[in-house]
This record gives C-alpha cells, structure tokens and sequence, in this order.
C-alpha cells in the first residue's frame, strides 16, 4: 500500500504541528508537507502529486478592531478558498478546511442553554466568524465526485502549549485561591482526539462538514478542580458569586465564554471513534 500524500497550508500552526507529530506513529502510512501560504510562492508548489491538502493557515484569535476586517477576510476567507480552487485545479483528491464553531455566534449567557444541532443555522456575531463561515460556504461549492471537501467546524482545541482561553485557565487556577462554583456545558476537543480525526478523514476519503468533540461536555469549574489537583493547590469552590456573575453575564462577554454554555448535540458527532484520551487525562498532559 502507497503512502497518503498530504500537504499542509499554513506552516507553524499548532493544528498542523501536532497532526505531522500524531502520524509519525504511522511513518510507513504517510508522508506529510508543511507548505507556507504567506506571500505568492506557495502558487508555483506542485499541488498534483498530493492526495490530501489540509488547510490550517488563518488568523485564529478574535479582533474587533474594525481596521482589521479585511484582514480577516483575505486571509480566512480569500486564501482558503484560493488554495481549495489550486487543490482542484491540479487533481487532488479531498481538501479539509479547519473551520469553527464560532459561526454559531456568542456563547450563552450564565444559566441559558446553547445547542447546535443538525438545524442550526450559523449566525456569526463578528467578522472572525462571518470569515470563516463565508470559507466554509466557498469551499463547500468546490466540492464534486472528483474533489471532496471536509469542513471541519471545531469547538476550542486545547492541549499542551496551546493558546487562547485554555492558558488562562492555568493561570487563574495558579493564582485564585477561591473560583466560582458554576456548572455549565461546553464542547471543547483535545488536540490529540482532533489529530485522530483528521488521520481517519484521510483514510476514509470523508466529505462534508463535521463537529468532532470530546466524549464528555466540559464545566470551567471542572477543568480548574482538575488543575488544581494537579498542581497540588486548593481551591475553595462557592456560589457566592453566582448571582453577581449571572447578572454580569448579560453586559460582559468575557464572562460567557468562560460560564456560559456552547455544546454541540451529541447527535451530530462523528460516529466512528476518534476520542483516544479522556477528559481528566486529557487535562492534566495538557498542564
């Protein structure tokens, strides 16, 4: 059997870094190619002899700079869609494009549910998530017999040196001695678990769009009692500021993000498996 060919655009990222790692469990399965997307070199790569493009270049943190947009929509949405028409154009045979559940809009407020299910429709709230989506729905149109397209629509990746909301999660349960007792819901995904995906989306020339998450929603509270432990610090857990943060929750997001709720209905998972570490494990190798 031939080794898959894949082509990674967008080089350095912690999504492709950590794929390229993950297949080297299987070198004789695969040969993967970091390519950068920055300037107009990549045009004149050899898309041809590759079976698989995965598209991991995009700015990933949230800007609501309005002097920025643009930005947002010729790196997000432009190029993604530039690099699927190349991909096409010179016969390779599945592109995946590494989207977000952030085109279903803001997190819920403290107390209120938030499912996506199969019938929800997107509804992005900034230009990050409109971006993406505006992608999603290009490349989607790219898509024949000949050309399968993979939007994968991520909840919050976490996993060791990872960036975003996961670190300050870290830091808050290093220096808090107390943290709010809340339970809520969310879908996040580690990053080995999303790395198995895209091996068996490779292997099984999927197409269309997935929701891959961990097996288990996650509660913010949960994550800190795991690292607590882990770093051997106690932390009191009360309800105490509940109310406060419940009413603060509707004038601050920042607060919704890390209490609300955001989970996408089991139903629409992926049926095969693909969650290799579970939740308490997962946290603490992230640590």
């Amino acid at each position: 059997m031939s080794k898959r060919k894949i082509l990674i655009t967008g080089k350095g990222s912690y999504v492709g870094t950590n794929f390229i790692k993950w297949l080297e469990q299987w070198p004789d399965q695969y040969e993967v190619v970091e390519l950068s997307v920055r300037g107009t070199e990549w045009k004149g790569h050899d898309f041809s002899i590759y079976d698989v493009v995965l598209h991991v270049a995009g700015i990933a943190h949230v800007s609501t700079d309005p002097s920025k947009e643009q930005q947002y929509y010729k790196v997000n949405r432009d190029l993604a869609i530039e690099v699927a028409e190349k991909a096409k154009q010179e016969h390779v045979k599945q592109f995946i494009f590494m989207s977000s559940m952030i085109i279903y809009g803001a997190d819920s407020k403290i107390g209120e549910d938030k499912i996506v299910t199969q019938d929800s429709l997107p509804t992005p709230i900034d230009f990050y998530g409109r971006s993406k989506l505006e992608a999603d729905i290009g490349i989607a149109k790219l898509n024949n017999t000949n050309f399968k397209t993979v939007c994968v629509r991520t909840p919050m990746v976490y996993g060791p040196n990872c960036k975003g909301n996961f670190p300050r999660l870290k830091q808050l349960t290093e220096k808090s001695p107390i943290f709010p007792n809340i339970i809520n819901q969310r879908s996040m995904i580690f990053i080995n678990n999303l790395c198995e995906f895209l091996r068996i989306a490779v292997d099984k020339s999927l197409e269309g769009i997935f929701f891959p998450q961990n097996k288990d929603y996650v509660s913010t509270s949960e994550i800190i009692r795991i690292m607590a432990l882990e770093m051997d610090r106690k932390i009191v857990f009360t309800k105490f500021f509940n109310p406060i943060l419940k009413g603060l929750s509707y004038k601050i997001n920042t607060i919704n993000k890390i209490f609300g709720n955001k989970v996408y209905d089991r139903a629409i998972s992926p049926s095969f498996e693909y969650c290799v570490v579970d939740f308490e494990e997962s946290i603490k190798i992230s640590m």
